[in-house]
């Protein structure tokens, strides 16, 4: 029998490299894990009837980013879902500073609907004012109000409103829409929706 080598360093950081890659990005959550002992003030408050739809977890290679949860009214449609009021709850895993926060999601959204160099401005400058650097265990939640806009609240308190419904369809978009770039992570959200 020939000897086999014991796998250098170099090639366990590859493997591990390689199996982070394999690993999906999304790990499923509970809804009623997720749902705890119940809505968040915040979202009580907006949506009496609210209801934990979905949740999952974003993860970015090998690490854990945030657990999101949306809280919708009964008659919620996740296909329609700029025609509901909801709440998307993201709660942090990790430190990310607001202004990176407010980049990835200008990216998003970009990659998805058309912005003029005016509304960009608009939005990034509303988007500075509402989001905040986060530590693990920070809440950012987001209330669409159909045709209207949305409510930022960080922690329970409210930090920003953007009265703007195009940004509030964008900016959800990069969850809930069709051209998400996190299509497990919008199954798992709307995996209680019957459309």
């Amino acid at each position: 029998m020939t000897p086999v080598a014991a796998p250098t360093r170099r090639t366990l950081l590859r493997w591990l490299a390689l199996a982070s890659l394999a690993t999906p990005m999304l790990t499923h959550l509970d809804a009623a894990a997720a749902e705890g002992p119940g809505a968040p003030p915040e979202v009580a408050q907006a949506l009496p009837q609210a209801q934990v739809l979905g949740a999952g977890r974003m993860r970015y290679l090998l690490w854990d980013v945030f657990d999101a949860t949306l809280w919708t009214p009964p008659d919620f449609r996740g296909a329609q879902y700029a025609e509901h009021a909801f709440a998307l709850e993201l709660r942090y895993l990790r430190p990310i500073s607001a202004a990176s926060l407010v980049e990835s999601s200008l990216k998003e959204m970009r990659r998805t609907s058309s912005i003029d160099a005016a509304k960009e401005t608009a939005w990034t400058q509303a988007m500075q004012t509402a989001f905040a650097d986060v530590q693990a265990g920070d809440r950012i939640t987001g209330v669409h109000r159909p045709g209207a806009g949305t409510r930022f609240f960080f922690n329970g308190r409210l930090r920003g409103v953007v009265d703007d419904a195009a940004f509030a369809r964008a900016f959800f978009g990069i969850w809930l829409g069709a051209g998400t770039s996190e299509p497990r992570l919008r199954s798992a959200l709307l995996a209680g929706s019957t459309n």
